[in-house]
């Protein structure tokens, strides 16, 4: 954190001063270690391990908060009998096909409530009959991994879970109950295993079991802090629910002091997630339609909420209504379903990955980059920069040429041969960007709190800004359209695109926001903003672009752009900028209070239900009906805000508790499991299965993997490298190295090693090093520390590779070199297709990398050692030679290669 968000660790060091006790889990020492209490290095691609022991420890010890537990998450539900954990499986839970490499998730759910798939209600055909696990060179397993993307970001908030049925146990004690299930299933991560997995010593992680737990219950909390690299891992997801599990055991959910946060950058990460970058959601975090499921706007909500379950997700009809009356205004009304025509439909994954598969395979003719460099910060640089080679036309919209637009001319495939410049037909049209401090609007920080930020000066020249760019493409495209009578040209027609423009031309980011807040659009309000989410209606009477969004501009102030000093208000300070939703800084904070509606003490009191005035009361917005007693109890069968009891603080969750078993909403299990990363040079322990049996492989000749555990050929890559960030740099190195300031300050791309590695390789303290991994070889100048510590791990010592990921080459940049990314494959994670980029396997030797084609031989003469094949690591049930993608598939790929080897 120190490393990565040095202005953000400000309020760490605060903490510390007053008393707080930081522990830093990192494989590398950093600055972050350097001012910690205590630092515990493990192996990278280990976690679930560490957090699942802590989960041991909490429940063998005792140490969980007992009335929280039971009253506040679904500790007593009882599951169904045909549930199977995946220490019965040998690795995987109940309802996996290893055909598909993929779960009917119908048995994870509660004893007496009706089946209810992940995927979502009429989803279930269209992804029950496609191969989702083959990644395989077929058409038909190449369709069916783009079929695989669609409809599962329904979560916690999924269709209706038919809670009227459900059975509990509040005593903990009957052998189905999730209290129950999950002691059995975290019975087997002990302090020996994470020793032996982790590299971590028992009386290290004892400190920390120690810490945490002494740490939290009434009087104290204890936060978990993350950075975004933690998801990028075939597991990430489930290592934030691991860290999800000990902070509702430990009543540490919903609390001041407690949670989870993810630290996001200061380009807005949060914003680009709320209104999303991501191509399966919609903002405020609703689905995208699929082709298949979502014929009409009633089969769309149909699958997203039920009226029959608890919370105010149920009113996700007047968020999407409320969307497209922002979108079509006028044009969109309740006899066409408020123009949801309009909207595109998934037919599949349509991530990045996916989207540069398809540049490969020349069906897509245009990119828009804006805000990334491919060429240099995504895995496998090498498959995105011969993706580019691909393409009719590129739009690159930056503050300088990055690898990304210069990839036609100075790209290591130019090098190699792999690429001809006379031979890319990719047009290149570079649009320079305003920076941050020439444009104004608001940022969406890590704590959900958007603030303002003013324009300092004018961007210079022909610099623009992201809404300006858009607007004024928009503008052109809509003139060019207008008059078509085409029902295709609709969509762009009927869009509200009528935005305000300031003295300089430029389009107002204040009536933006303004639209994303939302107005009431009849009667007596009509024109005024909306204050709050549950204003919205479902019949077009409202308008608002972002539902969690809506109150940063109640009674027309823009919320965002408050600044008063912490002097002169209270310490939760609600008026310093706006938090999302209604202004909370507290997500969940009715639990805080016990479940009569008492703080659990003076000291940590933050909302508590005021039996004098009926309502609830406190320092931060209460997340809860404000009006709900805690002796509250709902009718049988009552759903939305109303069907939420007193005492259910988690209300965007279906049954309003928190989970530590996740019935729904998650591809790849409902508990945390450990399994290796798609590489490692370490066997599972645990059991048979490697890796995530559910992992989004991709079978390509230009994506090979590397061999893991005990595999043959897996010694040819012996060590784990993991990659990081540098205060210095700026991820990809688009903001700081064309900065002499910065650039001076690391002029070279470097790798750090121990000692004990140095000796063992030969390697050079300040010398060249060649890390090879079965996509290319890169080299880095030596960085010989005793920041990266060598491990030992089941019994051998494992050593791991450092790389900062901030160099690309190219011509332009002040300082460049390889780009640590290039060594990675591509593998997803099966939840959110995101990339498996914080670790991998390699080897490592001394001196420089060969350059042109000998580049080329000497990752192919690796890769023939360790006998890697498209199959290498790709076998998404371990063990089973006709798994992960059908026997077919496999007997094909097999057949091809033996033709190929006569």
């Amino acid at each position: 954190m120190a490393e990565c968000h040095p202005v953000g660790f400000q309020w760490v060091m605060e903490a510390k001063q007053r008393g707080a006790t930081v522990i830093h889990v990192d494989p590398r020492y950093t600055r972050t270690s350097a001012v910690a209490d205590l630092h515990v290095p493990l192996r990278a691609g280990s976690d679930i391990v560490f957090l699942g022991a802590i989960v041991n420890h909490i429940l063998s010890t005792g140490a969980w908060f007992e009335e929280y537990v039971k009253a506040y998450t679904n500790a007593a539900v009882i599951l169904r009998e045909d549930f199977q954990d995946v220490d019965d499986l040998d690795g995987v839970f109940s309802g996996y096909d290893p055909e598909t490499g993929t779960y009917d998730t119908s048995s994870w759910n509660y004893d007496g409530v009706g089946a209810q798939s992940s995927a979502g209600a009429g989803e279930e055909e269209t992804l029950e009959n496609s191969d989702r696990g083959a990644g395989g060179d077929s058409g038909e397993s190449e369709q069916s991994e783009k079929q695989r993307g669609a409809g599962h970001e329904l979560g916690g908030h999924g269709a209706d879970m038919g809670l009227s049925g459900m059975h509990r146990d509040e005593t903990l004690q009957h052998p189905r109950c999730v209290f129950q299930v999950l002691k059995r299933h975290y019975a087997r991560y002990t302090p020996e295993l994470v020793e032996q997995v982790c590299g971590v010593p028992p009386e290290q992680f004892a400190k920390v079991c120690e810490a945490v737990t002494a740490n939290s219950g009434r009087e104290r909390t204890t936060a978990w802090v993350y950075s975004v690299g933690w998801t990028h891992h075939t597991v990430g997801i489930q290592y934030i629910r691991g860290a999800a599990i000990i902070q509702l055991l430990l009543g540490n959910m919903g609390r001041p002091g407690g949670g989870i946060m993810a630290l996001r950058g200061h380009a807005s990460i949060q914003g680009s997630t709320d209104i999303p970058t991501l191509f399966n959601l919609l903002p405020g975090y609703l689905p995208m339609p699929t082709v298949d499921a979502h014929g009409t706007l009633p089969d769309y909500l149909a699958t997203i909420s039920s009226p029959d379950q608890k919370g105010f997700w149920t009113a996700a009809d007047a968020y999407t209504v409320s969307l497209l009356k922002a979108w079509w205004g006028d044009a969109a009304t309740a006899e066409n379903d408020f123009c949801f025509d309009h909207l595109p439909r998934l037919t599949g994954d349509h991530g990045t990955y996916r989207t540069v598969m398809d540049m490969l395979e020349d069906t897509i003719e245009g990119y828009f980059v804006l805000g990334q460099n491919p060429a240099v910060g995504s895995a496998h640089g090498k498959m995105q920069r011969l993706a580019l080679a691909h393409l009719d036309w590129l739009v690159v919209r930056d503050l300088n040429l990055i690898e990304t637009a210069t990839f036609w001319k100075d790209s290591p495939e130019i090098e190699t041969g792999e690429l001809r410049t006379e031979d890319i037909g990719t047009e290149v049209f570079f649009l320079p960007a305003a920076t941050h401090v020439e444009k104004e609007g608001t940022f969406t920080q890590t704590h959900r709190m958007l603030q303002w930020r003013h324009k300092a000066v004018e961007p210079p020249g022909d610099c623009r800004s992201e809404l300006q760019f858009f607007f004024e493409l928009g503008r052109k495209i809509r003139e060019r359209l207008a008059g078509s009578t085409l029902p295709r040209d609709r969509p762009v027609l009927d869009l509200t695109w009528d935005y305000p423009l300031d003295e300089h031309g430029e389009v107002s980011a204040d009536a933006v926001l303004r639209e994303i807040n939302g107005y009431h659009l009849t009667g007596e309000r009509a024109g005024r903003p909306l204050s709050s989410y549950t204003e919205m209606t479902a019949d077009g009477a409202t308008s608002g672009g972002c539902w969690i969004y809506t109150g940063v501009y109640a009674d027309g102030v823009n919320q965002a752009d408050r600044r008063k000093p912490g002097r002169d208000q209270h310490w939760v300070a609600p008026e310093w900028g706006w938090a999302w939703p209604a202004n909370r800084r507290t997500l969940y904070n009715r639990a805080s209070a016990d479940p009569q509606g008492r703080p659990w003490s003076e000291r940590k009191a933050y909302v508590w239900w005021d039996e004098e005035a009926g309502r609830w009361t406190g320092h931060d917005v209460p997340d809860f009906v404000a009006d709900k007693a805690p002796s509250y109890r709902p009718e049988p069968g009552v759903g939305g805000p109303d069907g939420l009891a007193g005492d259910d603080p988690f209300v965007m969750q279906a049954d309003g508790k928190g989970w530590l078993f996740a019935p729904t909403g998650l591809l790849d299990g409902p508990m945390p499991a450990h399994y290796e990363p798609q590489e490692s040079p370490v066997s599972n322990p645990l059991y048979r299965q490697q890796a995530n049996p559910t992992r989004q492989v991709f079978r390509r000749e230009d994506n090979l993997q590397n061999p893991s555990g005990d595999e043959a050929g897996s010694e040819v890559y012996p060590y784990v490298f993991t990659t990081y960030r540098l205060t210095e740099h700026h991820t990809a190195g688009g903001m700081s190295r064309w900065l002499p300031y910065l650039a001076e300050l690391q002029p070279e791309f470097f790798c750090e090693v121990s000692p004990e590695l140095a000796a063992e390789r030969g390697l050079e303290h300040l010398g060249w090093a060649t890390i090879t991994s079965a996509r290319t070889a890169i080299e880095a100048r030596v960085l010989v520390t005793d920041r990266v510590v060598p491990l030992r791990v089941g019994g051998r010592v494992i050593h791991q590779v450092g790389l900062p990921y901030h160099w690309g080459v190219g011509g332009d940049a002040l300082v460049s070199g390889d780009a640590a990314n290039d060594l990675f494959g591509v593998t997803l994670d099966a939840n959110v297709h995101i990339q498996e980029s914080k670790v991998a396997s390699c080897d490592i030797r001394p001196g420089r990398r060969p350059t042109g084609p000998a580049l080329l031989e000497h990752v192919d003469a690796h890769r023939r050692r360790a006998g890697v094949t498209i199959l290498t690591g790709n076998e998404v049930r371990s063990g089973d030679p006709t798994s992960g993608g059908g026997a077919a598939a496999v007997a094909e790929v097999r057949a091809k290669e033996h033709t190929s080897d006569e």
